[in-house]
């Protein structure tokens, strides 16, 4: 431990009990004693740092900068308060049972709790605690395996927070009953929760927001430490009003100067900058381009290709380094506005030749404080910064910003009140990431390290002063949550088979790329990402889509273990990619999850395709999955590939889904209680577990007909009829949900809804159909063609008089048998011929892999799997199901 985190140690504790002191003097003595253990380093995700940092930065046993190890302690302690919770509330350990449940997560973000510290992701509080509401009841454990910021925890403990609990418009009686309109839909009391993520920003960030303080004690802190930095650095954000040659000048305090990028014009040499060649204040807007003030000749930053305009090159300095002790090169940037305050007024002048000087003396001092001089490594983010010939993460700040910077940070730490949270808080926008807009809208560009042409340095005080409000959140926090820095790939050694309920939101693919956004957090904390582990698709880390599924299957299949059979875990997805999603979807069930709903964010729920098709790409879902209980898992074992087991599986799955489904507060059809999305799902359940389907689809839509009630083309539970019919007479027959049809599945089951009396349909001729047909219809460009007149035959039967209908199940089956067999002879010719398949029948495909899967040919389903196009592959949830399949079990 170095001399200052020693005191800074001391100083911390010098006000604890020596009860209290005592305690947290074994806790770090055994997590020093672990931190010796190789074994203990050798765990997935054991974050960059020395014993010293990582014990500096820790708080345990609640929080560890590392695994924690305490975790299976604290579990045990609230699995013993949750039974207490329960026998004083008379809650009885009944079979767990609910349905799956979704909110508007795009509620609360403008809370004082949401916005007291930035991220680059995270989900309001306020939603998380309505679906915790749903799935938990008090003395409940959650987890949250993307914690970033730790709203989950937030949320866990405001269920306990009456107030808070009415804000979301439920009403809570004497008893603690939450209710809803006239239902009853939850109990009064705080959950309990663990936090787990691989960066140390975020399980540092999620602690903070997570562990009890005095707020009133807080804000005494906070502002003595801000008039002590204020003393020390004041002097640095002083200026001259109107300017330092006016007579009759006064001192002004800075609150932002802007900055300016330096160009060179390539065809006369000339020095321009930025701000005075670009920038029109009169209309407030930049230019695209501009003529060199030396030779006229037409410049702009990026010329578009027909503007006939040059590029501007950059100026550059050479200057020397305090921090690296070397001399390094960098983009030139000089300042250009300044906006300062004399007492309450504000002012805006061009800096003048004092100013100039004043930097030019702190560029030249020394920084008595550490300060942060991590690499910036080499990533699919980092170039921004490397082509202005920032290297290190000091470079992110001017000087004066780094040394005022490093003292808060210092005197919070030596702190045993004043969280080091609000300086962390402070840290992006007083770097040279925050844009300069003439509409002084200033911010920085979200999931980038790009640093702007114009750039704000604002004055750290000035946003601490700011930020000591943060205050008020801490009056909320009442009992600690844990928080594990560590890899969600590798749990197993602290939990299992003991949480109620999980809520995540996970990495998505290759939008942010948060172990290199956060290494300016981080390196202020001095511990940093180990990205070994981190499931993103990232091209320095040779991350792609097929990596980003398997990081995140390992990192399901531990949610999977550690959560309690039959209980559920919640997905936020913002899905970008159709890939991405099948990725998640595929990660999901090879987990052992079983999903239960889909829905966008505005509580529509998706219907078969839905969340597959074009429309869907930009929308963020919700994805409700549920862990198969123990008794199903093994009877299905004992009964697997028997037709038992597969209608086992049915009666459990038909019992998870809501009995009524709502779309924007009105009934609608729930396409997974309908045969189609059954039958996937049932197959689905099969193929992940390496079982051979006993049924094929007509017989599986007869034995639906034969074991469950059908309303409305859905099928039910005995049990759950009742309740269905009651709400249909009490609101009406459902709406149908709109498929979008791109393919031969597609087009059959919205032909079944038009043709079916059951789904709200009617018998109609080949005329009838034909104009809505072609109107829906949107083939993906590898779809082979298929007339509507080839669908109606393959599928359906026609009457005396010409009009099309549903044929019943035993006709059906004869149908499909024909139908098979044209489409595995289809597929054989696919077998058969070379090179890329680029137009071919998804369905054939679809069918001669299930006919390979049941053979056990996995070769023949790889080599095809192969041939076929590769985005058409990973956005195929059916085929990339069975290829995965395939490749596993021929290893």
């Amino acid at each position: 431990m170095t001399e200052h985190q020693a005191e800074l140690y001391q100083q911390a504790n010098a006000e604890s009990s020596p009860e209290e002191q005592a305690k947290r003097e074994e806790y770090r003595r055994r997590l020093a004693e672990y931190l010796k253990d190789p074994a203990f380093r050798a765990i997935e995700g054991f974050p960059i740092g020395t014993d010293e940092d990582i014990l500096a930065l820790s708080d345990p046993p609640y929080y560890t900068a590392c695994p924690n190890p305490f975790l299976p302690e604290i579990i045990e302690q609230w699995q013993q308060e949750r039974e207490e919770i329960r026998q004083k509330l008379g809650l009885k350990d009944e079979k767990y049972q609910r349905e799956p449940f979704a909110a508007d997560v795009s509620e609360g973000k403008n809370d004082p709790i949401y916005n007291a510290h930035s991220y680059h992701t995270k989900v309001p509080h306020k939603a998380i605690m309505r679906y915790i509401l749903h799935y938990t009841d008090p003395g409940d454990i959650v987890f949250d395996g993307f914690c970033g910021t730790g709203m989950t925890g937030v949320a866990a403990q405001l269920c306990g927070d009456k107030k808070t609990v009415e804000s979301l418009g439920y009403s809570v009686d004497d008893q603690g009953v939450i209710w809803e309109g006239d239902k009853a839909i939850s109990r009064l009391g705080a959950r309990k929760a663990v936090l787990n993520d691989l960066s140390p920003a975020a399980t540092f960030i999620a602690y903070n927001y997570n562990t009890p303080v005095d707020a009133a004690a807080f804000e005494r802190e906070a502002r003595r430490i801000l008039n002590e930095v204020e003393q020390e650095c004041g002097w640095m954000y002083e200026t001259w009003h109107p300017n330092c040659d006016d007579p009759n000048r006064v001192k002004g305090k800075i609150n932002y100067t802007v900055w300016s990028d330096v160009f060179v014009c390539p065809n006369c040499a000339q020095e321009m900058v930025f701000w005075d060649v670009a920038v029109d204040q009169a209309s407030g807007s930049i230019r695209d381009s501009w003529n060199c003030p030396g030779c006229a000749t037409l410049l702009a930053k990026s010329p578009h290709k027909d503007s006939g305009a040059l590029k501007a090159e950059r100026a550059w300095n050479t200057h020397y380094d305090h921090q690296l002790k070397e001399t390094i090169r960098q983009a030139r940037q000089v300042p250009v506005l300044i906006n300062y305050s004399v007492g309450i007024k504000r002012w805006e002048k061009t800096p003048d030749k004092v100013d100039l000087e004043l930097i030019q003396k702190i560029e030249e001092s020394n920084i008595p404080y550490p300060v942060p001089t991590s690499k910036i490594p080499k990533g699919d983010k980092t170039s921004d910064p490397f082509n202005l010939g920032i290297t290190h993460v000091h470079h992110f700040y001017t000087r004066r910003n780094l040394w005022t910077l490093a003292l808060a940070l210092k005197l919070s730490l030596r702190s045993k009140n004043a969280k080091p949270f609000w300086v962390t808080a402070s840290m992006i926008r007083t770097s040279k990431l925050y844009k300069f807009t003439l509409d002084r809208k200033m911010g920085n560009v979200s999931g980038t390290l790009y640093i702007p042409s114009l750039w704000t340095e604002n004055t750290p005080t000035k946003l601490l002063n700011y930020k000591i409000s943060i205050s008020e959140i801490f009056r909320d926090i009442k009992t600690n949550n844990a928080i594990n820095n560590s890899s969600s790939s590798d749990l197993k050694h602290q939990i299992n088979n003991e949480l109620d309920y999980i809520f995540v939101d996970p990495p998505f693919g290759a939008n942010l790329m948060y172990s290199e956004l956060n290494i300016i957090w981080e390196s202020w904390l001095r511990v940093l990402t180990n990205n070994h582990t981190e499931a993103i698709m990232n091209n320095e880390q040779h991350k792609g889509l097929v990596e980003y599924q398997s990081l995140m299957q390992n990192c399901f299949q531990e949610f999977c273990h550690i959560l309690k059979p039959g209980h559920w875990m919640t997905v936020e997805f913002h899905n970008s990619q159709n890939s991405v999603w099948n990725a998640i979807q595929e990660a999901l069930m090879r987990a052992g999850f079983v999903i239960a709903d889909v829905r966008s964010l505005d509580k529509q729920q998706l219907g078969f395709n839905g969340v597959n098709a074009a429309g869907a790409v930009k929308q963020d879902l919700i994805i409700s999955a549920y862990k198969p209980n123990g008794n199903l898992e093994e009877n299905f074992r004992l009964k697997a590939g028997t037709e038992d087991g597969a209608w086992e599986f049915v009666r459990y799955h038909l019992g998870k889904l809501p009995v009524v489904n709502e779309a924007n507060g009105v009934p609608a059809v729930n396409a997974e209680r309908q045969a189609f999305l059954l039958f996937d799902r049932m197959v689905a359940f099969h193929i992940q577990r390496g079982v051979m389907v006993p049924l094929s689809a007509p017989e599986f839509y007869a034995g639906l007909e034969q074991r469950f009630t059908r309303r409305d083309g859905m099928y039910f539970l005995p049990d759950q009829v009742a309740e269905y019919d009651r709400a249909v007479l009490d609101s009406g027959k459902p709406t149908q949900l709109s498929l979008f049809v791109s393919d031969e599945k597609t087009a059959i089951t919205w032909l079944r809804q038009q043709l079916d009396p059951a789904s709200g349909g009617e018998p109609k001729t080949q005329g009838d159909l034909t104009n809505d047909f072609n109107r829906v219809m949107n083939r993906a460009k590898h779809e082979q063609p298929l007339e509507l007149i080839e669908l109606l035959k393959q599928n359906f039967l026609q009457d005396e008089d010409g009009k099309w209908y549903v044929p019943d199940h035993n006709k059906a089956s004869d149908l499909e048998k024909v139908r098979q067999r044209a489409l595995l002879k289809e597929f054989k010719e696919y077998t058969e011929s070379s090179g890329r398949l680029r137009v071919f029948r998804s369905e054939a495909v679809r069918a001669g892999f299930t006919d390979c899967f049941r053979r056990q040919d996995y070769e023949t389903i790889i080599k095809v799997a192969e041939r076929l196009p590769e985005d058409v592959l990973r956005e195929d949830p059916d085929l990339l199901m069975y290829y995965d399949s395939a490749l596993l079990r021929k290893k």
